[in-house]
C-alpha cells in the first residue's frame, strides 16, 4: 500500500525523502508528495498526483531546503488519486503536517464534528481530519514545547477507530518528529545523528542497518540523537533495534531489465535459503513446529490471500496425502466472515508474504480468541503476524521488490509441503523408501528450478502469440490445478490479458463453451495420476479449433502430439509440479507483458501489501 518516509538529522532533507520514496515504488501508488520544515521554521509541500518521477520532474532538483521532512506515496482509499487528495495533509494553519497509511473507520463523523467546530477541510481524504485532530489537541497545550506535541499526538491517536501509520510534525516544533502504528507497518531507522521513518526496510539502508520495528498502539519520538517510544498511555517503552542482514543492492535490479525478472531468476537461490538448514537426507528440521501440540490437532484451516492462497491449495493435497489430517483452505477475506468451525484441535496456517495483510491478521485475531493454534509462514522478520503466533517460518528468500509475487510464491509452497513431510514423519505416516525419496527431491528442488529457466527463450516465443489474443485459458488437475491458477493470475496481474483457470474435469460444466481459435489454452499436463485425464480435456480443447500450449515432464513426447506447442520441465514427483511450472509461466507472463506495453513491477491499482480491506 502506501509508502512512508520520515527524517530528522543533518542532512538535507529532500533527497533523502525521494530517494525513499523511490525504494517504496514497488508498493504500489497514485501519487506522491513531500513535505519539509524549513531553517526558517515554515513547512513547504510539494505533490502531485502519478508516478514519482512526475514529482521529481516539477522539483527539477530544487526540493526544499531543510533537515526535517517527510514523504507519502499514496493509494488511493478516500478521494479520487489527484494533486488535492495526495499527501501529505495539513491543518488550516499549515503547520501541522500528517501522512498516513491505513484506513480511519470514523472518519466521517469525526469529519462532522470537526466541522461543527469550524475547521475547513480541502481534500475528500480521511487523513486530513487527523491533522486537525492534533491542532485542536496541541492548542489545548499551549501550541509549544515537544512534550506538549507528543501528548497531542496521543490524545488525537486515542479519537481515531481503525488501521493506520502516521507520521506527523509540526513547524513550531524544530528537530522533532512523530510516528505511529495500529495493524499497519512501520519502520524506525536508527542512525548516527540522524533517524528515519519507513513503511518497509528498503527506504532505510541507505542511511543505517539498524531497525526498530514499532508495534501495535505505540508512539514513536524522533529526534536527530534520540528515539523514543511510548504507548497510548504515555508509558515508556524500551527495545533494542536489530541488525539487517541484507544490504541496498538486494533491493536492486542487479543488471536485470525489472525486478519481476530478477527475481524470476532468483528463485533457485532463494530456494536454497528457504531449504538451507531444513532439510537433509536424515530428515526436516523445523524446531519453530516444537511450540505447536500437534497432539491435540484434528484438523488445519489455511488462510491467505491472492497468490498465498494458490501456495495454500498446494499444501492442502500434500497436507491430506502424506497426513491424512482433512484441510480446509479458506480465502482470508471470506473466512472472517463466515462461521468456521475454529477451536483448541485446529491449527491455523497463515500464510502471508509482509506479515501485515489485514484479512489474514482479522482470520489470527478470530482464531486465536477461540483457542485455535497458529503457524504463521511470512517474508518479514518483526511484521505483525509474528507477534502472538504460536510459531512462525520465515521464507528467508530476501526483499521481493516486484509487486507482483515470484520467488515468495515457490519457498511458499516449498516450506508448507516441507512442513506436510514433518508431520508425516513424527505421525509415521511414510515408508522408510518413500521418506527417502521424498528428501532427496527438495535437495534436489534448487537445481530443478533452475533447469526450468532454460525455457526463457521459448516463452519468449509464444508470448508473441499469446499478445494479440483477448483471453486465455488454463487448466490442470491436482497439483496442476494449483499450477494453473497461479499461472492464469501472474498473467493477469502483469498484461492485464484475461485469464481463467479451472479445473480440467470442469471445462464441460460450462466454460468449454467460451473456446474457439482466438482463445489459447495453457495446459499442465506433466507426468501423474491423471495425466489421462488432462490428455483427455486436451482433446477436447482442440477439437474446439482452440490452440493449446502444454507445461509437459520432460521426455514426455506423447503429450507434443495434443498440443500446439510444449513446453518441458524436469522430471520430478507431482507435488512440486506448483513450482516447477511456475518458472516458465512468470517469463510467459513478463514476455506478454513487454509486448503489450505494461509496467511489470508497478502494475496498475497493485499493491504488494494489502494493510486495509
Amino acid at each position: 500500500m502506501c509508502g512512508i518516509v520520515g527524517y530528522v538529522g543533518y542532512k538535507e532533507v529532500g533527497p533523502v525523502l525521494l530517494d525513499g520514496l523511490k525504494r517504496l515504488e514497488y508498493r504500489g501508488y497514485d501519487s506522491a508528495g513531500i513535505a519539509v520544515r524549513t531553517s526558517e521554521g515554515k513547512i513547504e509541500i510539494r505533490k502531485r498526483e502519478g508516478k514519482l518521477s512526475q514529482l521529481t520532474n516539477e522539483l527539477n532538483g530544487s526540493a526544499p531546503r531543510g533537515t526535517l521532512g517527510m514523504g507519502h506515496t499514496r493509494w488511493a482509499t478516500h478521494g479520487a488519486p489527484n494533486d488535492v487528495n495526495a499527501h501529505p495533509h495539513t491543518d488550516e494553519s499549515g503547520r501541522v503536517v500528517v501522512i498516513h497509511n491505513g484506513i480511519i473507520e470514523n472518519y466521517a463523523e469525526l469529519r462532522e464534528e470537526l466541522k461543527t467546530r469550524g475547521h475547513v477541510f480541502q481534500s475528500q481524504t480521511d487523513t486530513e481530519i487527523f491533522a486537525h485532530l492534533v491542532e485542536e489537541e496541541f492548542a489545548k497545550r499551549g501550541n509549544a514545547g515537544a512534550v506538549n506535541f507528543i501528548d497531542a499526538v496521543r490524545a488525537a491517536l486515542k479519537l481515531v477507530r481503525g488501521a493506520y501509520s502516521f507520521v506527523v510534525m509540526d513547524a513550531r516544533v524544530p528537530d522533532l518528529i512523530i510516528g505511529a502504528r495500529h495493524f499497519s507497518p512501520l519502520i524506525v531507522g536508527v542512525g548516527e545523528n540522524e533517524n528515519l521513518f519507513a513503511s518497509d526496510i528498503p527506504a532505510l539502508l541507505e542511511h543505517t542497518r539498524k531497525a526498530l520495528i514499532i508495534q501495535d498502539g505505540e508512539v514513536v519520538a524522533l529526534t536527530h540523537d534520540a528515539v523514543r517510544i511510548f504507548t497510548l498511555d504515555g508509558e515508556s517503552v524500551e527495545r533494542e533495534p536489530f541488525e539487517v542482514t541484507w544490504d541496498v543492492t538486494s533491493a536492486e535490479k542487479g543488471g536485470y531489465p525489472t525486478f519481476f525478472t530478477k527475481e524470476i531468476f532468483e528463485q533457485p537461490a532463494a530456494l536454497a535459503n528457504a531449504l538451507r538448514g531444513r532439510v537433509d537426507t536424515d530428515g526436516v528440521h523445523l524446531p519453530e513446529l516444537d511450540a505447536i501440540d500437534f497432539e491435540r490437532i484434528e484438523r488445519a484451516h489455511i488462510v491467505a490471500c491472492g497468490t498465498s492462497y494458490h501456495a495454500g491449495l498446494a499444501a492442502k493435497l500434500a497436507l491430506e496425502q502424506w497426513v491424512r489430517v482433512p484441510v480446509n483452505v479458506e480465502i482470508a477475506s471470506e473466512y472472517r466472515y463466515a462461521s468456521p468451525v475454529v477451536d483448541g484441535k485446529t491449527l491455523l496456517i497463515l500464510i502471508t508474504q509482509s506479515g501485515e495483510t489485514a484479512d489474514t491478521l482479522a482470520c489470527f485475531r478470530l482464531a486465536k480468541e477461540r483457542g485455535a493454534q497458529t503457524l504463521a509462514l511470512t517474508n518479514v522478520v518483526g511484521s505483525s503476524i509474528t507477534r502472538g503466533a504460536d510459531a512462525v517460518i520465515y521464507l528467508r528468500v530476501g526483499p521481493e521488490i516486484g509487486v507482483v509475487a515470484t520467488k515468495t510464491y515457490t519457498a511458499q509452497v516449498a516450506l508448507l509441503e516441507l512442513v506436510a513431510l514433518w508431520w508425516a514423519i513424527r505421525n509415521g505416516r511414510m515408508t522408510n523408501d518413500e521418506r527417502r525419496i521424498t528428501l532427496s527431491t527438495f535437495l534436489r528442488l534448487p537445481d530443478l528450478v533452475e533447469a526450468t529457466l532454460g525455457a526463457e527463450q521459448q516463452a519468449k516465443s509464444l508470448a508473441e502469440k499469446l499478445t494479440a489474443h483477448r483471453s486465455a485459458f488454463f487448466f490442470g488437475r491436482g497439483f496442476g490445478y494449483v499450477a494453473a491458477l497461479e499461472g492464469a493470475l501472474k498473467l493477469k496481474e502483469v498484461s492485464y490479458l484475461h485469464a481463467e483457470a479451472y479445473a480440467a474435469g470442469e471445462l464441460k460444466h460450462g466454460p468449454i463453451a467460451m473456446l474457439d481459435p482466438e482463445i489459447p489454452v495453457i495446459a499442465i499436463a506433466t507426468r501423474s495420476a491423471t495425466l489421462d485425464k488432462v490428455v483427455s480435456n486436451m482433446q477436447e480443447v482442440r477439437a474446439r479449433r482452440a490452440p493449446v500450449i502444454a507445461i509437459a515432464t520432460e521426455g514426455d513426447t506423447f503429450i507434443a502430439q495434443h498440443a500446439d506447442d510444449v513446453i518441458y520441465i524436469p522430471s520430478a514427483p507431482e507435488h512440486l509440479v506448483p513450482i516447477l511450472a511456475l518458472a516458465p509461466l512468470q517469463l510467459l507472463s513478463y514476455y506478454v507483458a513487454v509486448a503489450r506495453g505494461c509496467d511489470v513491477d508497478q502494475p496498475r491499482n497493485l499493491a504488494k501489501s494489502v494493510t486495509v480491506e
